[in-house]
Formats: C-alpha cells, sequence, structure tokens
C-alpha cells in the first residue's frame, strides 16, 4: 500500500501550493498519496458581508444561499489542490472545529488518524487567537517553543521558527477574511435575500417588551447556617444552597449567551442597512450632480436667451432715443440760456442774505455770553440759597387766615368731615389755594399749640404726614391731604376699592411704616415715640405708600415707650398677614402662617411672620429686637426678597403700588416728588443708596458737609454713589406738563 503524507493546507492558495509542492519534491523517490486536510464548514454560523452570525438569527433561505456560496468556494480552492498534485493519488479530509485548545485538537488528529507523517505551512509568524487559546512562539537557546497561555509546552523543535503559525493556518478563522466591497455584485443579492429578516426583526422589536426591568445582580454572600442543625443536616442545607447557586449560574448562563445573541443580530441588522443607506445616498448625490448639471446647462442656454432678447431691445432702444435726443437738443439750448439768467440772480441775493447771516451771528454771539454770565449768576444764587435752607433747623411753614381755612371747609360742613373706619374724626378735608389738604382742629392752650407746630417743623421724612401751614386762631394744623384715607378702610372697608391691596402691597407699607418709625426713634438729640401705632394712624396717599400720623409730639420717653413702639409694629405686621387681632402670648409661626389672607410666597411670609414674631415677644433672650433699626434691616431684607419674586413671577400679585397721576384733583403733589432735604419739588432728582430720592444739589451738599448717613434713616450710607433718576424726572416733568405749570 502506498505511504499516506498528511498535508495541512488552509484556504491561502499560494501557501498551499508551496506546501504541496515542496511535499511533492521531498517524496518524490517514493510512491505516496496525499490527504488534504482543511477546516470543515461550520454550520452554526454564516458568515455575511457584515461577519459572522448565528445561524438561528438567519432565514433558512439565506442559511442556504450563504452556506452554498462558502462551500462553492472551499470546493474550487480543494480542485486546484487535487489538480496540482496530478497523478499522485489525492483525497480531503475535513477538519470540524472545536471549542478545546488547537494543540490538543492536533494531539487528538495525530492519534485518531494515525499519522506517521504531518506538513504544515510555515509562512505565517504571527502570534494569533483560536478558539480562546493564545498560540505564540517563544525562543530560547536557539530552540523554537510552542505554549499555550497557562505556559504548557505542546513542541519542542530543534530549528528555531519551524512551526510557526502551522495552527492558524491549519484550521483558519472565516470571520476574518477580508470583506469584499460594497460595490461588489454580492451586497444586493444579500439585501434580498435578508430583507424579510430583518423587517420580521424590526416587528419583533416594536412587540417586544422595552420596558422589561432589569433585576439587579445581587452580590454573593456566604449563607447562613442555623446553629441547631447537626452535622448531617449541615451538610444536607450546603447540598441544597450548593444546588441552587449552579441553577442560578446555568440561568445566568444562559441570559448571557441570549444577549450576546441579540446584540450581533442588530449588529448585523444595523450594519446591512447603514450599507443600504449608504448606497442609497451615494444614487442620490449622483442624482443631484445629474440634475445640477441640466440646471447649470438650462441657466446657460437662459442666460444666451435673455441676452439676446436684451440687444435686441437695446437696439430699438438706441433708434428710438436718437430720434428723441435730437428733439431734445433744441429745447434744452433754450431752456439753458433762461437757466443761467436765472442762477446769476439767485447767486446775487445769496451774496446779500449771507452778509446779514454773518451779523445775526455776531449779535447771538453777544447774546450767548451774556446769558452764560447770567447762568453763572444763577448759579451761584442758587447755590447760596440751597446752603442757608440746609444751614437753618426749621423750614418756614404758612400760617393761614380764619377765612382761608373756614372757606376751604366751608366753614367746617360735616361733609368734609373725614371718617376713619365708620367713625368721624377732627379732621377736615379741604380745598385752599386750589390744593386739596387735611384741616386737623385741636383743644390745646396756645402754649402747647405752639410747641406742637415747632416740633412738626422740624420733623421731616417721607414717611410722615407733613404739615404744609397752621391757623393759631382756630388752633388748627393745615397737613398734606392722603387720598386712601386710613390703612384699616383699605383693609377692613365694605365700600368698592379701586385697588386691593396685594401681599406686595402690604410688605411696602410694612417697610414704610418701619422707614417713619426707625426715623422717629433715632431723632436728635432726643429720640420721639409715637405712642400709639395702629392701622387708624397709618394714611395711605393715592398711590398707597403709607405715611404715620398722631405721634406724640413731644421729647418725653423711657425705654418702655420704645418696647410698645416695637410691638405695635409686631402687631400690624401680623393684622397685614391675617387680618385679625392676636395676643401676644399665643402667637407661633404655625398659627401666623396658617391664618394668611390671600395669595402669599411661602418663602417671604414665613420671614415676614418671624419679624412679627420677634416684635411682639416679651423677653429679649427669645430673640426679640431691641431698637426699630434692626427690626429695619430685616424689613430692607424682605423687601428685597418680594421685589425678587415679582420680577421672576409677575402672576403671582405683584401689583405693586402704581403711581396714579390721573386724578380727577390735579393739583395734588404725589409726595415722592418733594425732595425730603428741602421739602419741594425735586428738578434733577437723584438716587442714593439709602433708596430715597433727592434733588442733586441738596445731596451733593449733604455730602460735602461729610455725613455719611442717611437724611432718611440716619443709618450709614453704603457708599456715596448717586445714580440719576430719570423715571421719577419723567413723572414730575409730566405732572408740570398737565397743570401747565413750566418747570423752574
Amino acid at each position: 500500500m502506498d505511504e499516506k503524507v498528511y498535508v495541512a493546507i488552509g484556504n491561502d492558495v499560494q501557501e498551499g501550493l508551496a506546501t504541496l509542492e515542496w511535499t511533492l519534491r521531498k517524496w518524490s523517490s517514493t510512491q505516496i498519496s496525499i490527504v488534504i486536510l482543511h477546516a470543515y464548514i461550520n454550520t452554526n454560523y454564516v458568515y455575511t458581508y457584515y461577519g459572522r452570525l448565528p445561524a438561528s438569527y438567519v432565514n433558512d433561505e439565506s442559511v442556504d444561499f450563504l452556506k452554498k456560496y462558502e462551500q462553492e468556494k472551499v470546493n474550487k480552492i480543494l480542485n486546484q489542490y487535487t489538480a496540482f498534485c496530478g497523478k499522485v493519488k489525492t483525497e480531503t479530509l475535513s477538519i470540524e472545529k472545536f471549542d478545546e485548545a488547537t494543540h490538543k485538537r492536533v494531539l487528538h488528529l495525530i492519534t485518531d488518524l494515525r499519522i506517521n507523517k504531518l506538513v504544515m505551512g510555515v509562512a505565517s509568524l504571527k502570534t494569533s487567537k483560536f478558539g480562546g487559546r493564545l498560540i505564540f512562539l517563544k525562543e530560547e537557546n536557539n530552540e523554537g517553543f510552542i505554549e499555550d497561555d497557562q505556559g504548557d509546552m505542546i513542541v519542542k523543535m530543534k530549528k528555531r521558527g519551524s512551526v510557526k503559525g502551522w495552527f492558524d493556518k491549519m484550521f483558519p478563522d472565516q470571520s476574518k477574511t477580508p470583506r469584499t466591497s460594497s460595490n461588489s455584485a454580492d451586497s444586493p443579492r444579500i439585501w434580498e435575500n435578508s430583507v424579510e429578516e430583518i423587517k420580521q426583526y424590526f416587528n419583533q422589536l416594536l412587540n417586544s417588551d422595552v420596558d422589561e426591568e432589569i433585576e439587579p445582580v445581587q452580590s454573593s454572600t456566604e449563607p447562613v447556617i442555623p446553629q441547631d442543625l447537626t452535622p448531617i443536616q449541615k451538610i444536607e442545607f450546603l447540598r441544597i444552597k450548593i444546588g441552587e447557586a449552579r441553577e442560578t449560574i446555568l440561568l445566568k448562563r444562559r441570559e448571557a449567551k441570549e444577549s450576546a445573541i441579540r446584540y450581533s443580530k442588530a449588529e448585523w441588522v444595523i450594519n446591512l442597512c447603514n450599507s443600504r443607506a449608504a448606497d442609497f445616498e451615494a444614487r442620490l448625490n449622483e442624482e443631484t450632480t445629474k440634475r445640477g448639471e441640466f440646471e447649470k446647462d438650462l441657466n446657460i442656454i437662459t442666460k444666451e436667451l435673455n441676452e439676446n432678447k436684451s440687444i435686441y431691445d437695446q437696439n430699438k432702444s438706441r433708434l428710438d432715443s436718437t430720434l428723441e435726443i435730437q428733439r431734445e437738443l433744441s429745447n434744452k439750448l433754450k431752456s439753458l440760456t433762461q437757466t443761467k439768467s436765472q442762477y446769476e440772480e439767485k447767486l446775487s441775493k445769496m451774496i446779500r442774505k449771507r452778509g446779514g447771516m454773518i451779523q445775526e451771528i455776531e449779535t447771538l454771539r453777544k447774546q450767548k455770553d451774556v446769558m452764560k454770565r447770567r447762568i453763572e449768576f444763577c448759579r451761584d444764587k442758587d447755590a447760596i440759597e440751597m446752603v442757608t435752607r440746609l444751614n437753618v433747623l426749621s423750614f418756614s411753614y404758612k400760617e393761614f387766615s380764619v377765612a382761608e381755612i373756614r372757606s376751604g371747609t366751608e366753614n367746617f360742613s360735616e361733609k368734609f368731615r373725614i371718617k376713619c373706619s365708620g367713625d368721624f374724626t377732627n379732621v377736615y378735608k379741604a380745598r385752599i389755594n386750589h390744593t386739596t389738604v387735611a384741616v386737623k382742629l385741636y383743644v390745646l392752650v396756645s402754649e402747647d399749640f405752639d410747641s406742637k407746630v415747632t416740633i412738626l417743623s422740624r420733623v421731616h421724612h417721607p414717611h410722615l404726614v407733613a404739615m404744609l401751614g397752621f391757623c393759631k386762631e382756630l388752633k388748627c394744623i393745615v397737613f398734606e391731604y392722603m387720598d386712601q384715607n386710613c390703612l384699616r378702610n383699605a383693609m377692613f372697608s365694605n365700600s368698592t376699592k379701586e385697588q386691593d391691596l396685594n401681599w406686595h402691597a402690604k410688605i411696602c407699607i410694612a417697610a414704610e411704616v418701619c422707614s417713619g418709625l426707625t426715623f422717629l426713634h433715632l431723632t436728635k438729640p432726643r429720640p420721639m415715640v409715637h405712642g400709639n401705632l395702629n392701622l387708624a394712624n397709618i394714611l395711605l396717599d393715592s398711590n398707597n405708600v403709607a405715611k404715620l400720623h398722631g405721634f406724640r409730639l413731644d421729647y418725653l420717653y423711657n425705654e418702655s415707650d420704645i418696647r410698645s413702639d416695637i410691638q405695635g409694629f409686631g402687631n400690624l405686621v401680623l393684622q397685614l398677614l391675617s387680618e385679625r387681632t392676636w395676643s401676644e402670648s399665643d402667637v407661633t409661626l404655625v398659627d401666623v402662617l396658617a391664618h394668611l389672607v390671600g395669595e402669599w410666597p411661602v418663602q417671604v411670609a414665613t420671614e415676614f411672620a418671624r419679624i412679627a414674631i420677634r416684635c411682639v415677644s416679651i423677653h429679649s433672650d427669645e430673640g426679640a429686637y431691641t431698637g426699630m433699626n434692626l427690626v429695619m434691616k430685616d424689613m430692607e431684607d424682605v423687601r428685597k426678597q418680594a421685589d425678587e419674586v415679582c420680577s421672576t413671577k409677575a402672576d403671582v400679585g405683584c401689583s405693586t403700588n402704581m403711581l396714579k397721576l390721573e386724578s380727577d384733583d390735579e393739583t395734588i403733589i404725589p409726595s415722592f416728588f418733594y425732595c425730603p432735604i428741602l421739602q419741594d419739588i425735586m428738578k434733577d432728582p437723584y438716587l442714593a443708596s439709602d433708596g430715597f430720592s433727592y434733588e442733586l444739589g441738596s445731596i451733593k451738599k449733604w455730602l460735602d458737609m461729610g455725613h455719611n448717613t442717611s437724611p432718611m434713616t440716619n443709618l450709614v450710607l453704603q457708599h456715596k454713589h448717586l445714580t440719576p433718576n430719570y423715571a421719577l424726572r419723567s413723572l414730575i416733568q409730566d405732572w408740570h406738563n398737565k397743570r401747565s405749570i413750566p418747570l423752574k
């Protein structure tokens, strides 16, 4: 019998032919038969355009097609090998791939087939992976070794590098074979055979439960063995736990395998769809290019046609214009002669006019110098008057006659008597010198009345009702008129109101009352107290600006009076929050917030209520305020917070105290038009760091005199920068224009 020589050949035709040539030359003098060993096509996977995929992911028709295609390639290669051997007897033997290591599979082949002579190709000298095992060549002492990833030696060769790449060439991985180009003829056939399968795959995805929850992987813990078990029971208990662990491991392995299968199929579908999209995009670009070329040709033809038409129109127009020009030339010659004479006449007039204008300019220059000197004189005069007014400790007020008072009140008619919460007061609304004022009668001796007038003339603050004059004979004082009457009417009156007090307006009222009360407590040389702070003594003007009235006109006080004012302010805040009266002993933050009236921002209402509780607290160790200056600082913080809420949320009841200059009584002067220092309508208002607006000249003089405190609150100014209040200046100018009174 012929001696069998086994030759392991891969899919590389050049290397395979070289290996067969060497084998034939080696045994040329011996009668042999050649057995060609080659890798068997794995039926569990199919090799598509996008790589290897499990056969279960592809429909049967596609699997058969792809397997047939791969088998034809293998048969073609084997036919070349067989033809190359010529007359030597040749047969082929397919070797299936398994998950075991390559070197072990080679040893099994040698044992099972009883191979005595085995020839393997040596062209590939690179490290490779197969079946999950790492195979590489290691050199030591000029000898070759083949080891697996555990370092176990399989073969020791006498000649270095004689078996490099044998195992990879013997069992080639078809998944690593080069992919064909997307432009090949097989790509459309693969897509046509796979399109139905892709549709089924997408329908399967749509029908699958995408919201399926993934159970978290629980970390392994040692089983807790009950202490009361016997050794045999413990062993049985552990055996049960081990069985459960094995079942869990098998389940997890199956789930991991299914996930890998799903991932592979998704990747195959995505790659195939991307390739199809690329093909469509290439076709679209080609069609777009062709369309662009057609449009370019069309534009060229259209352009040529338009040019020809334009040339024709131009020639026709030139012929017509030549005839028209001939007629016009004669007419223009006549008109140019007439125009020349007209321009000569105009030129002479302009020369005469220029001389007159030069004389007028000289006259205006002289007038300008005169006006400039007058302006400088007026500025000096105003500065002197301003310094004089700032150095005077008290302001002069008008002393009204009895006739003026009785005429303005119609002899103190009851219809002009002002009510507060339904009760008549000793205050009358009057109309004096076309101005609406309030006249308050006093039942006092002359000395006490003069003392009150003197004190009121020295107390000036935007949130204290200002005195305008007095009448000694009738013992009455004339105050500015407050349109909205007292705060009690605004909150509890059943009559229809033009504008309800929302939460932001209430905070502004509390801050204004706090400002006026703080001013009284910080007056020099001795503080003053209100003594009777309640809703009836807080008056509102037409813009809901609050001002204090009815405070004590003396400098006699003690610490209990200061404490009484602070508690009165706390009660005022509680009434603004809940519109009810509270007892000082049962006030808690929770109760106050539970009885809020109206819509309040929670954070603002909480801080507002905390101020009220600290004001009405009796003991200082419970957080009670010791002075109105501390209350003023917290109220400013709450007011800033409320303004920020209004600036970000315009729909939460932030209709703040709006200016209402369209009153029926056009002679009413809004209080914020007055300079707090000069008590006169401002011409050039500037805003200081205390938040109040002053006449520029007066506040500058105040700062130049060395003051670093606010003229209104007596608190230290944060800085001395002044900002023009253009909005207020515009309002003052509009008010003057409406009354036809020029702004001086």
